[in-house]
């Protein structure tokens, strides 16, 4: 059996929509068992001693960054429009990818939630937008949102993220297969293909 690639990704990562909108069917068309694991990178970006996305940071890197996602997401076919707000705060919605981790709506949640803020421009940290996504997918949307919601939720996502720093995780999104670590939307197929050689 192929090892499992896990997809450690941030909503408010732009990079990541990128990944989000393609890592489902490439594993899927790879063989390639996925785990997703969503985590904060504002915490991990502190502790590098960022207060923000290096990208809303250093005014050059932002604006060549701009310009590489419309050539990159013209090239996958998935529609973008460079946000109103970014990095974009997404702390529900983590939340509820965190609880819904292993659920089999979780690729299209990602798909749905990514999609409201990069092609969209919309507050995807809104109750309203989040339950939107979760419509059809879940039996009770309204229950899932209230999982989110309670501390437990909050506890868990403060420890995927210290266990994403433990990792040696510094960006997303982060592809990692039988330990070896493959860092950006780029390196998904690298990661895929080394899976399939493992």
């Amino acid at each position: 059996m192929h090892p499992t690639i896990e997809c450690w990704f941030e909503f408010g990562s732009n990079y990541s929509y990128l990944s989000l909108m393609r890592v489902e069917a490439l594993a899927l068309d790879a063989g390639v068992a996925l785990r997703y694991q969503p985590f904060l990178l504002g915490p991990i970006f502190r502790e590098l001693g960022w207060q923000s996305s290096p990208f809303a940071e250093q005014k050059e890197k932002g604006e060549y960054v701009w310009r590489d996602m419309a050539r990159r997401a013209a090239k996958y076919g998935v529609p973008f429009r460079r946000p109103s707000a970014f990095p974009r705060r997404a702390l529900l919605p983590m939340r509820v990818a965190l609880v819904g981790a292993d659920q089999a709506w979780m690729g299209e949640y990602c798909r749905r939630i990514m999609l409201q803020n990069w092609a969209h421009d919309r507050e995807i940290d809104d109750a309203a937008v989040v339950l939107e996504a979760l419509r059809g997918l879940v039996d009770d949307p309204q229950a899932v949102l209230a999982a989110a919601r309670m501390e437990q939720a909050r506890e868990a996502l403060r420890a995927q993220t210290a266990k994403a720093r433990a990792l040696g995780i510094f960006g997303a999104p982060t592809f990692i297969v039988d330990g070896e670590m493959f860092w950006g939307d780029d390196r998904l197929e690298d990661a895929l293909d080394y899976a399939r050689r493992a």
